[in-house]
């Protein structure tokens, strides 16, 4: 399978969770690609648009090296098995997670305007992104979405994703939406034709359109 773009995607999921018994919630989307996957999901729903920022941790030597991901209120995951091989700590790697936090946070202000979430308790949360590769920067998004609100429901929608890493994140949600789980993964832009890079400009207009919260 194959999708023309990420709207085609939010098409796709949104007809999918409309067969689960879903109502009176909120897409909280991952930027950038995800929110034009959950923007879809959001218009075609009628549910409003909000975004979860997960990061990459990576080391001070490498950046790039992803160690695990952190969200915005410090929930971190990490992927032991590269902390081992760097000999490396979780503690070695406070000052970097508290960079990608402040940096969290500067994103926040600028996509939204603030920090704060409104209240999500006793609401149906769909968490969304464009595709999922090794799962670690959405299982800090959902363990953080877990930690802040007390949810009714909580649903992971993606178009694709590796089998292996669905069957680590379904401890984390109620419901997973996934379209396509290819026997052979490499990244997730093999599955698009067009994957194109959103500009922050496109997040924000996004969400203008489509949040409940005031810009």
């Amino acid at each position: 399978m194959v999708f023309r773009d990420r709207v085609e995607a939010g098409t796709m999921l949104a007809e999918a969770i409309q067969k689960s018994s879903f109502d009176d919630g909120v897409v909280l989307a991952i930027p950038r690609g995800g929110v034009v996957v959950g923007a879809q999901i959001a218009r075609l729903l009628k549910v409003p648009l909000d975004l979860i920022i997960p990061r990459k941790i990576g080391t001070f030597h490498n950046p790039e090296a992803a160690v695990g991901a952190v969200a915005q209120d410090g929930t971190a995951i990490f992927n032991h098995s590269v902390l081992k091989m760097l000999g490396l700590q979780e503690d070695d790697l406070q000052d970097v997670i508290a960079e990608q936090v402040e940096e969290i946070r500067r994103r926040m202000k600028m996509y939204r305007g603030q920090e704060d979430y409104p209240s999500y308790d006793n609401k149906q949360v769909v968490l969304v992104d464009d595709g999922i590769a090794t799962g670690y920067t959405v299982m800090a998004a959902l363990r953080s979405v877990r930690k802040m609100f007390s949810l009714k429901k909580l649903i992971l929608a993606v178009p694709v994703a590796p089998a292996d890493t669905l069957g680590v994140l379904r401890n984390d949600v109620d419901e997973v939406v996934c379209l396509f789980t290819p026997p052979v993964f490499y990244a997730v832009g093999q599955f698009y034709m067009d994957f194109s890079q959103v500009s922050d400009e496109e997040v924000i207009h996004l969400l203008r359109e489509l949040s409940t919260i005031r810009l």
